[in-house]
């Protein structure tokens, strides 16, 4: 009569009601992880979210061995994982936290059939979200496509906080099940460049509430303001243990209330942007191509101009200019970009240089402790003008001037740009203006040292709008454009 919990992207023991329905059945509980990336395809975990997974399953090891429970890992289609465990320790039951990706949630559809043909009870509930996705709708009873009527929704009907769990002893089974070992799923890298991320992060459950604690504590005080400055480390760096699920949506709501119970600027600020999670989920489960397609079917027609090289130069944060060249590091030093840089480095990829948005929202996948399907999308769709509430594509943000207002000393950059450390600030976000007597004494060489700019500013700005106005021009009088 025991009870098989399928871990997912569920990697706490807190807050987890999948978890909890376990533990309450009787006959004991037997938890599982289960590594099929042929799954996941298309897609499967980027080398940087493979990296924090294995991290996340050793922590998620040990946080179960100090309550008595083993965790089972075995590798392999999921379906044909649950039906051998099930028959192998007489479980009848199988509970999971849910997924909204669309190829998994077909799967765990299929799935859950299967199991129920068996006679075995499966059970899923919602440990990711604060609400399921198919219960918010507009007055029109549709669903929401503009963010502020969406979180204005929801925080009517927020309520409550995370879910208890059983205080224990938590009962096991007392025979050997064959197992897996974390080191046996290969997820680290065979290259040495994961150094960076392991010097940022600590891919914990105790990493996580620490890292809430941290931002309570120093920053969330003045976080409408210092949110935007990328050497101020004023984010909350949460997105990534949020995404691995060691620390759920409504932990982080409950604590920043119970901290802060009078609701300040500040504080809805950055709940906003746990809204924003929210509403990235709801427009993929209601609009399930969008990981590839964009949402307002007219910008298939967009005119384009893909260029791998530009792309190769953006990836390695060789396009001259130095707020995105320092992002574009920072992304592969650290395995995180700022949220402002995150929507010039995008802006810059989809505008001045024209690149199809897919093509950078592949590129953060692979890249990012974060990587999350439905925040991804939202992201570059919005950057790219053809989503959900998105940044109208005229919208161009200027590289030199972001850099300017945001890092007006160039902390940022010279930190991830450390060839331009000696230049002075005046022209630190436009070394091509300043003059050779101060590039030779900052000990740079243009094209050589650093690169000149692939594109000057003006031109990829008239790129940018030519490009929107011949697109505009040539859509339907009918389209929203």
């Amino acid at each position: 009569m025991s009870t098989i919990h399928w871990f997912r992207l569920d990697l706490r023991l807190q807050d987890n009601p999948a978890l909890k329905a376990a533990l309450e059945r009787p006959g004991g509980v037997i938890p599982l992880y289960i590594y099929s990336p042929e799954e996941e395809a298309p897609w499967g975990p980027g080398g940087a979210s493979a990296w924090w997974l294995h991290h996340a399953l050793v922590d998620l090891q040990a946080e179960l061995k100090a309550k008595g429970l083993h965790l089972i890992i075995r590798e392999g289609s999921a379906q044909s994982v649950l039906e051998a465990l099930a028959e192998e320790t007489g479980a009848h039951t199988v509970t999971w936290s849910r997924r909204y990706e669309p190829h998994i949630v077909a799967r765990d559809s299929q799935i859950k059939t299967a199991l129920k043909d068996k006679g075995i009870e499966a059970l899923s509930f919602n440990s990711a979200l604060l609400f399921e996705p198919h219960t918010l709708k507009n007055k029109a009873g549709g669903p929401f496509q503009v963010f502020t009527p969406f979180w204005k929704h929801c925080q009517g009907l927020l309520h409550g906080g995370p879910v208890e769990m059983p205080q224990g002893p938590w009962q096991g089974v007392d025979y050997n099940i064959s197992s897996l070992s974390v080191d046996d799923l290969l997820l680290l890298p065979k290259l040495p460049w994961a150094s960076g991320l392991a010097s940022t992060w600590e891919v914990s459950r105790k990493g996580a509430q620490g890292t809430l604690q941290y931002f309570i504590d120093h920053h969330i005080h003045d976080y409408s303001v210092q949110r935007d400055y990328p050497s101020q480390g004023g984010t909350s760096r949460l997105s990534a243990y949020l995404h691995f699920g060691q620390i759920g949506p409504r932990e982080v709501v409950f604590a920043v209330k119970q901290a802060i119970p009078i609701a300040t600027p500040n504080t809805d600020k950055f709940l906003a942007e746990i809204g924003w999670r929210e509403f990235a989920y709801h427009l993929l489960w209601h609009f399930p191509h969008t990981p590839d397609a964009p949402l307002r079917p007219v910008f298939e027609t967009f005119p384009w101009e893909p260029n791998p090289v530009w792309v190769e130069a953006w990836q390695k944060g060789q396009t001259g200019y130095p707020i995105i060249d320092a992002g574009m590091r920072e992304l592969w030093q650290t395995g995180t970009l700022h949220n402002r840089v995150r929507m010039v480095v995008a802006s810059f990829l989809v505008k001045q240089l024209l690149q199809p948005w897919q093509a950078g929202a592949r590129w953060f996948w692979d890249t990012l402790v974060d990587a999350d399907l439905a925040s991804n999308t939202l992201g570059w769709q919005w950057s790219a003008g053809c989503g959900a509430d998105a940044a109208p594509y005229f919208r161009v943000f200027n590289p030199i001037l972001q850099g300017e207002k945001f890092d007006k000393e160039g902390a940022y950059v010279k930190r991830y740009v450390p060839e331009l450390r000696h230049l002075p600030a005046k022209w630190l976000h436009r070394p091509w203006e300043a003059g050779s007597e101060t590039l030779e004494d900052a000990g740079i060489v243009l094209g050589k040292t650093y690169p000149c700019p692939i594109i000057l500013p003006a031109e990829g700005r008239d790129r940018a709008l030519a490009a929107y106005h011949y697109f505009r021009s040539n859509s339907s009088p009918h389209a929203d454009v």
